[in-house]
């Protein structure tokens, strides 16, 4: 009966570690996306503040549509770059929290 005892404290001694592991990688992990897109937004702004300001100074309408031309790719493709990124700290993200539970499920056996 005690070894019964001792296996189930074990179990629920595993589970609490694995949780706070898998927790604990999570938490990170969505610290370093918030810096992320924060860091991302930051450059966003100052980047289309300086686009505004050149299109302000622009001469004719020629450099006005080739300098919005050049700002919308740009950001175009900034932004794909940043989803990019921002997709694969996800997928690491998910990895590490449920790096703590492959062991267990492991060993589960197959349902029949």
């Amino acid at each position: 009966m005690a070894a019964g005892f001792d296996d189930m404290q074990k179990v629920g001694k595993d589970s609490m570690d694995n949780a706070m592991k898998s927790l604990s990688a999570f938490s990170k992990g969505m610290q370093a996306i918030a810096v992320e897109a924060a860091d991302y937004s930051k450059k966003s702004f100052e980047t289309g503040t300086a686009a505004l300001e050149k299109l302000l100074a622009a001469k004719s309408i020629d450099k006005v549509v080739e300098l919005q031309s050049d700002y919308v790719r740009s950001s175009y493709e900034g932004y794909v770059a940043e989803m990019t990124k921002m997709g694969e700290m996800f997928t690491e993200l998910t990895k590490s929290a449920y790096k703590p539970y492959e062991a267990l499920f492991g060993k589960v056996p197959a349902a029949k």
